[in-house]
């Protein structure tokens, strides 16, 4: 009982009496079934009076640049992939959390969980039990399903969001082949048969009925011509978007409650179908409440530097598929946003195309990452952030970031022909480019705690901040590292939301991240899957060229500093010193990509090889010790029975990775860590290190 009052302490003391209260009374409507009287579970037909007798002529019209005969033939990606990938769900597989083909049959059991994982990791009830519960739910009110059973909630929602629907779309645009719309609506039928109003798990979150309806409308404007898009379908897919906008918008109080991308996109989901459906007796209402949700949340979520309040790389591209796609929709209806919005928009693009590889497209993988791509609109993997930074960058600045490439289908689909032939930003007289924006000098994002330090070749992305909204991952000192393009020092990722035991969200704990726990605690206190207590606050105490340094609070009474050093010659330096009264065990670790581990170093650390097929004499020399006293080395590759030595880069995915990790039981501990080359000499003489004769302090 104590330790609920003190965590309803923590949630008022750092969410507001205004949370508090809302997250009471809508725990009281739950429980008491009043939501239920308020939504009540019906037929399809009872939403025909939400249906005015106004002019449906918008509706006719397409939305969005009408592409069904482009000419492809000149583009710079490859149609052909989305007619393989559409020729796939025909038969009955679709692509989970873009990256994973799974069989489900055409059409799929909507309230079916499709993925499998191992005995050891599934939170799921076997056989039977499966098949009882998802009966059980399918015909039960949407608020009396929980979100956190032993069902993962996400493995059936996935197919529910329609994403597949894009891909239908680019294969017709490419093939005209009618079976493409044919499938849409027999997909959109069947599912309206199987998901009558607010019954069901499809029904449970506003959420993904907004990010259906994104899907829905996009494959409406798309196939409209088509001879599958009889009258007697459009008329009754006005009244299927009537009753998910209504059910939207009767809940909407839940979403702003979060302070999330729940917000943002159920505001999408409103102003999308106040726009495009007129006809809509609520439309208006929709319209205007969507849209000054969308402007306050742009001010609220995206912070003054660029960064998201979600600190959440995946995340931030999700709010900004939205924002994007709705900047296009207004203007294609001469009802634009605000100045204020873009500029927050604009300011973001600019942030994020400071983290990205260019290369590769890939972003450091920070925070909690479901695998969500709303906007699927390419052939590029999952992994690559160049269709958003490319359509981003020429919404906002009417240039191209990149030149030519398969990222530039978010343009042709979203812009037009017209914007596959803009000037690129670095032959712009007045521009930010990526050279401007890679300079040796360090970078800081303080309001999103994202700090990068700089080297010819190399570059390391640091955590550290003072929440200002709820945090993603304990990784407060946390240190990403990148030598000669590769990525080495890593972030574990996500993996899993409801996974059985430490994997219930397991890889948002301190443990996993490159950084240093103390007796085996969190930084914070985890009260659920996803809501933090006792938040801890960073500060950083210096940025300049070459080093970092910063600090948390969140062992008091045990202190926590770290220093970053970037060396000559892409060399790293990192020092870590932890002070207390008392023995404390300090456990030091660093996630490593697995490229194969080659070797033991001659002292505590490991020689890996590169992961780009480099010779031999270019291994990455790592390195650990301690100032004084004495320590427990170890090297873990994918723990079968723990979350360590592992990572995930996509949702309901796992791969081995090498996590190395120095211990030490003591009041003080000055734990350094190097990271060079394999013929580096390191030596260390009292309190200093010596690296390759050079020397460098490990005290203040």
């Amino acid at each position: 009982m104590l330790t609920k009052i003190k965590t309803l302490a923590s949630l008022y003391h750092q969410l507001g009496p205004r949370w508090t209260l809302f997250r009471l009374l809508y725990a009281f409507r739950l429980r008491t079934g009043l939501i239920r009287l308020q939504m009540p579970m019906g037929k399809w037909e009872d939403y025909k009076n939400h249906i005015s007798n106004k002019s449906a002529g918008r509706v006719e019209r397409a939305f969005l640049p009408l592409v069904s005969r482009p000419d492809l033939t000149n583009a710079s990606w490859n149609s052909r992939t989305a007619i393989e990938e559409a020729d796939r769900i025909l038969p009955g597989e679709i692509k989970y959390f873009a990256h994973e083909w799974i069989k489900t049959g055409f059409p799929p059991d909507w309230h079916k969980n499709n993925v499998t994982l191992s005995a050891s990791e599934e939170s799921l009830p076997r056989s039977s039990e499966i098949l009882r519960s998802a009966q059980n739910d399918m015909n039960r009110h949407w608020s009396q399903i929980s979100d956190d059973s032993n069902n993962d909630i996400k493995f059936i929602w996935e197919p529910n969001r329609f994403a597949f629907v894009y891909t239908l779309v680019r294969a017709y645009a490419a093939t005209h082949d009618e079976k493409y719309p044919t499938a849409f609506w027999t997909l959109i039928e069947d599912w309206a048969e199987h998901n009558p109003p607010n019954t069901g798990p499809n029904w449970m979150d506003g959420q993904e009925i907004a990010l259906r309806l994104m899907a829905w409308t996009f494959g409406f404007g798309q196939f409209s011509n088509s001879p599958s898009s009889t009258p007697d379908r459009k008329a009754k897919f006005v009244l299927l978007v009537a009753a998910q906008a209504e059910r939207i918008y009767k809940n909407i109080g839940y979403a702003i409650s979060t302070r999330s991308n729940h917000t943002i996109s159920e505001a999408f989901g409103l102003w999308l179908v106040g726009l495009l459906f007129p006809e809509l007796k609520h439309a208006e209402k929709y319209l205007s409440l969507g849209k000054r949700l969308l402007e306050q949340e742009a001010a609220n979520q995206i912070f003054p530097d660029g960064s998201y309040s979600m600190y959440s790389i995946n995340y931030h591209r999700f709010i900004f598929h939205i924002y994007l796609y709705a900047i296009r929709l207004g203007e294609n209806y001469q009802l634009p946003f605000t100045n204020s919005l873009k500029t927050s928009v604009t300011k973001s693009i600019e942030y994020l195309s400071h983290l990205i590889n260019p290369q590769t497209g890939e972003m450091p993988v920070y925070g909690s990452n479901d695998g969500a791509l709303v906007l699927p609109l390419n052939n590029c993997r999952f992994t690559d952030y160049r269709p958003l930074l490319q359509l981003g960058w020429y919404i906002t600045k009417g240039e191209r970031l990149f030149e030519p490439g398969p990222w530039d289908e978010d343009l042709f689909w979203l812009c037009g022909e017209n914007s596959l032939t803009a000037k690129s930003a670095k032959n712009a007289k007045e521009k930010l480019n990526l050279s401007d924006l890679r300079g040796l000098s360090g970078e800081s994002f303080p309001d999103g705690g994202v700090y990068l330090l700089r080297r010819t070749n190399s570059h390391a992305l640091i955590h550290c901040t003072d929440f200002a909204s709820r945090p993603s991952h304990a990784d407060q000192l946390h240190m990403d590292l990148w030598i000669h393009g590769q990525e080495l020092a890593i972030d574990a990722g996500t993996y899993l939301y409801s996974g059985a035991g430490h994997w219930r969200n397991g890889l948002a704990h301190t443990s996993v991240h490159n950084t240093v726990t103390v007796d085996g605690k969190d930084q914070m206190t985890m009260v659920s899957r996803f809501t933090w207590t006792n938040w801890s606050k960073g500060k950083v105490l210096k940025h300049e060229k070459d080093i970092w340094q910063g600090e948390h609070n969140g062992y008091k009474p045990v202190s926590h500093k770290r220093t970053v050093m970037a060396l000559e010659e892409d060399r790293w330096l990192v020092i870590d010193k932890l002070e207390a009264k008392e023995s404390h065990r300090y456990a030091l670790q660093w996630l490593l990509a697995d490229s194969g581990v080659q070797e033991l170093a001659p002292a505590l650390g490991l020689l890996l090889k590169p992961s780009d097929g480099k010779p031999s004499d270019s291994r990455v020399n790592i390195q650990m010790g301690l100032l004084e006293g004495d320590g427990n080395f170890s090297v873990v590759r994918a723990d079968a029975n723990s979350t360590r030595g592992w990572r995930s880069r996509y949702y309901a995915h796992k791969e081995p990775a090498i996590s190395v990790m120095l211990e030490a039981n003591q009041p003080q501990v000055t734990f350094w860590s190097f990271f060079g080359f394999e013929n580096d000499v390191v030596e260390i003489n009292e309190n200093i290190l010596k690296i390759n004769s050079k020397p460098y302090s490990l005290v203040e």
